[in-house]
């Protein structure tokens, strides 16, 4: 489960695209928060369960938050100041059916380091769905011994755009952002939604609570870091005990990471990243600054 929310700059306080999300996982799991430098492979890149061609040139460096288990990351920022997050999503096919491919997690980390704006993410993410799908459990062996895998949404975003991408195997669909807009375990893409959308999903009591209550804080203009920062450590957005934005749902389901982004043009991004749950953790500031990340207060 997660949540993830962007603001572009006409919406925000600083006139800078505004991104974030929560990271919802099994509660033992844990995150890494890590400078992933510009490298050049020779060869094929291992990732979570299989293995792609290399990158045709010199990836771009990424601050990621990262499950130490897998290679793929839960969401981050790189030095073009491209941010992406995905969200677990179900769907009228099952994903226990599915080839083992890439992970949701493998998608953002491989859109990142390849990715200079939004939209090239977008073609990035579009492109290895379809050469490569998505298949293979997102979890820990060690919390999920038959496997748990899922479908994805993403939400992509740079200084001066942002997309969703909705998925279900390797059918997908893209919406631009012209405003703000926010994502959860669940597909938005109205036309998407209407025809994939799992029919006994629960997201009445388990998702839109807490979509609705990222759409509430990003209608209160201007969005701030400060409002999104208290809405991620929010427990008020619950429908049932515990399903809130920091969510804390014993031995299923706990927030175990969270970031927010400044997303400025030229790659000058703050970003704030914390592992473990926002409502008992302070936020590390990084700057990306010309292909580096430093640590700030």
């Amino acid at each position: 489960m997660c949540d993830c929310l962007v603001a572009l700059p006409a919406a925000t306080l600083l006139g800078a695209t505004l991104f974030a999300k929560n990271s919802d996982r099994p509660p033992s799991e844990v995150q890494v928060v890590e400078w992933s430098p510009p490298r050049h492979d020779t060869g094929p890149l291992c990732v979570t369960h299989i293995s792609v061609p290399s990158f045709d040139g010199v990836t771009l460096g990424c601050v990621l938050s990262r499950p130490v288990w897998g290679w793929g990351a839960e969401h981050g920022v790189n030095e073009s100041g491209v941010a992406i997050g995905n969200t677990a999503v179900f769907t009228t096919l099952d994903p226990r059916g599915a080839p083992v491919g890439l992970t949701g997690m493998d998608l953002v980390r491989l859109a990142l380091e390849r990715a200079s704006t939004a939209s090239a993410a977008v073609e990035v993410i579009t492109a290895l769905l379809g050469e490569f799908g998505q298949g293979g459990s997102g979890h820990d062996p060690a919390f999920a011994p038959g496997g748990r895998p899922y479908w994805n949404s993403f939400l992509i975003a740079d200084p001066s755009s942002a997309f969703v991408v909705d998925t279900s195997g390797g059918d997908w669909a893209v919406e631009a952002v012209t405003d703000v807009r926010a994502i959860s375990n669940r597909t938005t893409i109205p036309s998407f939604d209407a025809v994939h959308r799992h029919p006994r999903q629960p997201v009445e009591r388990l998702v839109d609570p807490r979509w609705h209550a990222s759409q509430r804080v990003l209608a209160e203009r201007p969005v701030t870091v400060e409002t999104i920062a208290a809405h991620l450590r929010s427990h008020d957005s619950a429908g049932d005990p515990g399903w809130s934005v920091c969510m804390h749902v014993k031995g299923v389901e706990s927030t175990t990471a969270s970031m927010i982004a400044v997303l400025r043009p030229g790659g000058d991004s703050e970003v704030w990243a914390l592992t473990g749950s926002p409502c008992e953790h302070e936020y590390t500031r990084f700057g990306l600054r010309g292909g580096t990340a430093g640590v700030g207060g």
